[in-house]
């Protein structure tokens, strides 16, 4: 199997998303088709996929790599946050298994005109779906200190979020920022080398990207939606890759757990809130070592599984 189809911790992701040979299952992020194609194949003969991306490139590769299951497969060009409508337009009220492997692919990392690499040269787009929107190059080239100050810090988690900002507003004045290593060079001069393993420029590139692209927003819409279309007894599994995202998940999970979500202080419960979900992995699952040598992006994922009560 090519690289770019090798899918994060593949066995766990089957141990706790499929549960029979048959049913409807849905992929939120098919990517090159790697989960997919083990979904596909521990489901076989019945078992049926959906698949969605919102990378029209990434929908075009996966249907043509999954083109031998034939109409065991389904790949939509869509966002998951629009989960519920789509499930409408494909006539299906409720599927047996969800996953979502977020972030961005290594496709897209491998591809410079993407411009979601600080290593490679390329236009700063950054959009998952190139057919709508402008590049973040526009707001890169438009934003106040403050604004671009609050997406460094906010999404980056990056300490010298102002000082970055500052600098790039003083720096296109005279040249507009185009290019992705443009930007990296920017970060990289602007503050203080680290002794970490992260290039410096990594926490302002992955704050524009989640900027650009809403995927923090359409992370806690497409969980609610996703929960809602599990049958009883479904599972979801959620791959996340940085604590933005990991901490979306945990604490959606817990509160779809919890069997009363009145404030602490209350004497009886009055919100008449049910738990939704199980949760299966009190602990988020990590890749092995293994794992991580064959496929260094696994390094940072973490796997929550839980299902539908």
């Amino acid at each position: 199997m090519s690289s770019r189809h090798i899918p994060v911790m593949p066995q766990e992701v089957i141990r706790y998303l499929v549960s029979g040979k048959d049913g409807i299952y849905l992929d939120c992020t098919v990517g090159m088709g790697g989960h997919a194609a083990d979904i596909l194949e521990a489901t076989y003969p019945d078992g049926c996929l959906i698949g969605i991306d919102t990378d029209l490139k990434a929908v075009q590769f996966s249907r043509d790599y999954l083109s031998s299951y034939g109409e065991r497969v389904c790949i939509i060009h869509g966002n998951f946050a629009d989960l519920s409508e789509i499930l409408i337009q494909q006539n299906i009220t409720e599927v047996n298994g969800i996953l979502m492997d977020l972030g961005v692919s290594s496709f897209q990392l491998d591809t410079p005109e993407r411009g979601f690499s600080f290593s490679k040269s390329g236009p700063l787009d950054m959009r998952m779906d190139q057919t709508k929107g402008n590049p973040v190059s526009d707001d890169l080239n438009s934003k106040d200190v403050k604004e671009l100050e609050d997406i460094i810090r906010s999404y980056g988690e990056e300490r010298w979020a102002r000082r970055i900002a500052r600098k790039i507003v003083e720096v296109r004045e005279e040249s507009p920022f185009v290019s992705t290593t443009q930007l990296a060079e920017l970060v990289e001069k602007s503050i203080p080398r680290g002794r970490g393993r992260i290039h410096p420029a990594t926490r302002t590139f992955q704050a524009f990207r989640i900027y650009k692209n809403k995927e923090l927003e359409n992370l806690k819409k497409g969980l609610e939606s996703a929960v809602a279309a599990l049958k009883s007894g479904g599972k979801i599994c959620v791959i996340t890759f940085h604590s933005l995202e990991d901490r979306i998940v945990k604490h959606t999970f817990k509160e779809m757990e919890k069997d009363c979500i009145c404030p602490p202080k209350t004497p009886i419960c009055i919100c008449k809130h049910k738990p939704t979900l199980k949760i299966l992995t009190k602990r988020p699952l990590t890749a092995s070592q293994d794992e991580v040598r064959d496929n260094p992006r696994s390094r940072s994922a973490k796997l929550r599984a839980a299902m539908k009560l």
